[in-house]
């Protein structure tokens, strides 16, 4: 049974229903305690590289190619196939992320990105 993976953002109150919450992000989500993010995990290898990220720079613009770069990114990540063995037998995974643009975020296209990975299995 593949997971169902949500997003959320670090600044939203965690829930139970979150299941095993993964902060996605490289940095920590700034004014935001270890205690309030309820983080089980910290997964900075799924985020997009230092360089990636700063080439996109949150600009809605350079959004399609910031997915395509992202998920070029995510295919030769040796992480990812970690991550997925790893989780494969948890029932809900919560992506944490801290970026205010919620139609643009990196989250997302992992969101997406991984799906097809437990899909697979």
């Amino acid at each position: 049974m593949q997971p169902k993976i949500n997003i959320k953002r670090a600044y939203e109150e965690p829930q139970k229903k979150d299941g095993f919450r993964v902060l996605v992000d490289r940095l920590w989500p700034r004014g935001v305690t270890k205690e309030d993010a309820a983080i089980e995990e910290w997964a900075k290898d799924l985020a997009p590289t230092t360089e990636l990220r700063k080439w996109y720079g949150h600009e809605p613009e350079l959004w399609p190619e910031f997915q395509k770069k992202y998920t070029a990114e995510l295919k030769g990540n040796d992480a990812v196939d970690a991550f997925v063995e790893e989780h494969e037998n948890k029932k809900v995974i919560t992506l944490v992320y801290a970026a205010k643009d919620e139609a643009h975020t990196h989250a997302l296209v992992l969101q997406g990105y991984l799906a097809g990975k437990f899909k697979k299995g």
